[in-house]
């Protein structure tokens, strides 16, 4: 493998046209280097982004690897231009232990296409009766420093209290599913006019709203650091930013599929369009495209849910929810913020790489390129569409919600510490020397 190489004509995002000068896995150099003998990739006409950052992905390792293992999950994670991910808790068993989020993350070092970073359990077995081993996973040495029940809300007021209590004494931070379960029981899709139409039980938006706000409270008095996943109505934007006015440390991410699609999807009754929040209204949508612009919501993060057919390819109300989502977010995301023609690429930087990968803690992650860094970046073409076909995505899974949609923007390349992941569009053979 070539030491060295040489980016050039990138349009890097806050400097401009530049070549880049990689060598031996960090950035060596930004101008006009000369490197003999180094390999060059022609990025002319090409965007040059810090590697992008999932908050949220579901990789399914230990436990569902028909699903998804760490080794597709992160193949399918580079083709989406991410040079890390934080790898949710809801795995079998659960990574309520110093034990298993240290071998996830020994996963994610061993296929090499993406970092690793795992979220501990909230609480035991995701159970939300007694606190995990939230100090033990934070002492590992894959230094958890994010919490979550994700799947499960933490609806128990003492136990989140709790766990703010905890996470504070090492700055780390709790992110919720806010999900009130007791307005929930049995719901099957955004409670609305939709929901009436098809005489499918209805999920009210106040049961997230509920929650945000009570823990908004509670994270409020502890003085910690409280994190939502995928908000997904109107009144949680405005919550959110209530707290963040008044000096709570709060964030919190939206999806690409609560940016792009709406509970009218439902009609067809496909379940491949079931997830959990559910999909809601034209206004939220609205609400929540606006919410990312301003930075009211901090990040994009793809909750990749993978699922094997058994789980999704059948009726509505036995279907698990959930959508995939690395290999399409950066599409979605430039959708929503106003399309490739007029998008402002240092605002999609921000929510899809710098603030996530702040909130995560990952400090060689979301760095613009410098000498001496890491070479953690993507190289993304602007210019060009594609067309979603299933079957030709990284991911073990085919539950996406995109099939047969053109999306704006191309992933070209991918590179994770120097070496490509990535290139041309297509995923390297072994990423054997990432490690």
């Amino acid at each position: 493998m070539t030491e060295s190489t040489l980016i050039k004509g990138a349009d890097i995002v806050g400097r401009g046209r530049a070549d880049v000068l990689v060598r031996e896995g960090r950035i060596a150099e930004i101008g006009t280097p000369s490197a003999a003998g180094a390999a060059v990739v022609d990025a002319d006409g090409l965007v040059l982004l810090p590697g992008l950052v999932d908050l949220h992905t579901h990789l399914r390792e230990p436990g569902r690897e028909d699903a998804e293992t760490v080794y597709t999950g992160t193949r399918a994670a580079a083709k989406g231009g991410y040079t890390a991910v934080c790898a949710m808790a809801n795995s079998y068993p659960v990574a309520d232990t110093a034990g298993v989020v240290e071998q996830v993350a020994a996963l994610g070092r061993a296929a090499g296409y993406a970092d690793v970073q795992p979220i501990g359990a909230v609480s035991v077995g995701l159970g939300g009766e007694r606190l995990a081993e939230i100090g033990a996973m934070a002492d590992s040495a894959a230094k958890v420093r994010m919490f979550s029940d994700d799947g499960h809300c933490v609806a128990d007021a003492r136990l989140m209290r709790r766990a703010l209590e905890y996470v504070k004494t090492f700055d780390g931070r709790i992110a919720q599913h806010a999900e009130e379960p007791r307005l929930t029981e049995g719901a099957q899709m955004n409670e609305g006019a939709v929901s009436a139409e098809l005489g499918l039980p209805g999920w009210p938006a106040v049961a997230e709203e509920a929650i945000i706000a009570r823990d908004v409270l509670l994270a409020e008095h502890v003085g910690a650091r409280i994190h939502f996943c995928h908000v997904s109505t109107a009144r949680s934007v405005e919550i959110i930013r209530e707290a963040k006015d008044r000096g709570v440390a709060v964030t919190a991410e939206v999806c690409p599929h609560h940016l792009l699609l709406t509970d009218a999807r439902a009609h067809t009754y496909d379940p491949v369009y079931k997830v959990n929040p559910p999909l809601r209204g034209d206004g939220d949508v609205a609400a929540l495209r606006a919410a990312l612009a301003e930075g009211v919501v901090d990040a994009v993060a793809t909750d990749h849910a993978p699922h094997a057919p058994q789980d999704k390819d059948c009726e509505w109300s036995a279907a698990r929810p959930g959508m995939l989502g690395l290999e399409t977010a950066l599409s979605i995301t430039v959708a929503a913020l106003g399309g490739p023609e007029s998008v402002d690429w240092d605002l999609v930087a921000e929510r899809t790489s710098r603030t996530p990968a702040r909130i995560a803690a990952l400090a060689a992650h979301g760095r613009d390129p410098e000498p001496g860094l890491e070479a953690n970046f993507t190289l993304v073409d602007p210019s060009r569409s594609w067309t979603v076909v299933p079957s030709e995505l990284a991911s073990l899974s085919q539950n996406t919600p995109y099939a047969g949609m053109e999306l704006p923007v191309t992933i070209q390349a991918t590179f994770l510490r120097g070496r490509a992941t990535v290139l041309d569009g297509k995923l390297a053979e072994t990423a054997e020397e990432n490690q």
